[in-house]
């Protein structure tokens, strides 16, 4: 059974002309169609059931815009067997109205700011704001601020803790949101901490909200400053007292101490371990006790940069030990217990304590704190 005679006249109507995307609502049964910023709408009249008819109608629009009724399955294997997808064959999935083609469209690396434009006509959704997002070009491009408003306004419905991170590092690159909508969003992190590991990503140096420099840091600011030119050590213990340093440990250390589930800790810990990554002077261990000991090692054994680290500030030895404790941080450390745990919260929050207490008290080193031990009052949160 073919289309009805109407929708096959309407549809090759639609076709004729410079269409630019085509989107299908089944559930009103609507081929919608895309040609210079206005918008074709057709009616489907079906002349049996909807999900057979809906397929005959993709049928004809993939015969007519690749040659073959296959649609993009068919049209994806001849990709994989040319290599991939060319730029130039993108705006072809855009005419099927099929969703998985969109999405496609959506990853695919070439895309343009045009063909983001189609794309998000064609399927505006969270999941597609979020993958047009990931392309520079789209950022940069018409459409950037437009799909951050969009998935701003729907943040507080996303439920999926690490989709919220994702989310948040995404509408956090530059130019996208303003200042007053950004510090909004971290306001709300004090009741969601998702959202603030969000920005530790995304911004872990300018983060809204910062807080002073650790009270004694103009103590060494001085030596810290005629080192840091050809000494990496020196310059990253230096931000780590002053005010963007402090600012990170305190909301990450927040972070740690109420963790919402494995998945969270996992991202969480590999920031950690990005941010500290400028201190790693040896390989990243897998166990917190090997972090421990690594450290020792180099500060007994110290040379070069390290040495003159610590001839220069030999008050902060705690901290420069704390500094290179934490270069070993990241997801390995904690795999062995959330690999084995479905647990969440304060539960497992306990179950981290063996990794958690000494991650802790390295903190506390660095911001001159005193760590409550397992059991004991936990840090207010940031």
């Amino acid at each position: 059974m073919e289309l009805s005679s109407e929708d096959l006249l309407r549809l090759n109507v639609l076709l004729a002309n410079d269409i630019e995307a085509i989107r299908i609502d089944e559930q009103s049964m609507t081929v919608y169609g895309l040609s210079r910023g206005n918008e074709a709408r057709i009616p489907l009249s079906p002349n049996c059931r909807p999900p057979q008819y809906l397929r005959r109608v993709r049928e004809m629009l993939s015969s007519h815009v690749l040659g073959s009724p296959g649609g993009y399955p068919v049209f994806l294997q001849r990709w994989t067997r040319m290599g991939q997808a060319r730029e130039a064959q993108l705006d072809k999935l855009l005419l099927l109205g099929e969703p998985e083609a969109v999405i496609a469209v959506a990853g695919a690396a070439g895309l343009s700011d045009e063909l983001a434009r189609r794309t998000w006509w064609a399927m505006p959704t969270a999941d597609i704001a979020r993958s047009l997002l990931g392309k520079e070009t789209v950022v940069k491009g018409t459409m950037g601020r437009e799909l951050a408003a969009y998935l701003v306004e729907h943040l507080p419905f996303e439920n999926e803790p690490l989709t919220v991170i994702a989310t948040v590092r995404l509408i956090l690159q530059p130019g996208l949101i303003d200042a007053e909508t950004r510090e909004r969003i971290f306001r709300l992190g004090t009741h969601r901490n998702v959202y603030h590991i969000g920005f530790l990503d995304a911004a872990p140096d300018d983060l809204p909200l910062p807080l002073p420099a650790r009270d004694d840091y103009a103590s060494y600011r001085d030596r810290l400053a005629t080192l840091a030119g050809n000494n990496r050590l020196a310059a990253f213990l230096g931000k780590l007292l002053d005010a963007p340093g402090q600012t990170f440990l305190a909301v990450s250390e927040a972070q740690l101490q109420h963790p919402v589930d494995k998945y969270t800790v996992a991202t969480l810990m590999d920031i950690i371990g990005n941010y500290f990554r400028p201190a790693q002077s040896a390989e990243a261990a897998g166990e917190i006790d090997v972090a421990l000991k690594s450290s020792e090692t180099l500060m007994a054994s110290a040379r070069d940069e390290l040495k003159t680290l610590l001839e220069s500030v030999p008050e902060l030895r705690e901290e420069i030990g704390a500094m290179l404790t934490l270069a070993h941080a990241g997801e390995r450390l904690v795999t062995p217990i959330i690999a084995v745990t479905t647990a969440s919260g304060t539960l497992l929050r306990r179950k981290l304590e063996p990794v958690m207490n000494p991650v802790l008290q390295q903190y506390a080193v660095l911001r001159k704190t005193a760590h409550a031990p397992s059991g004991g009052r936990s840090p207010r949160r940031v």
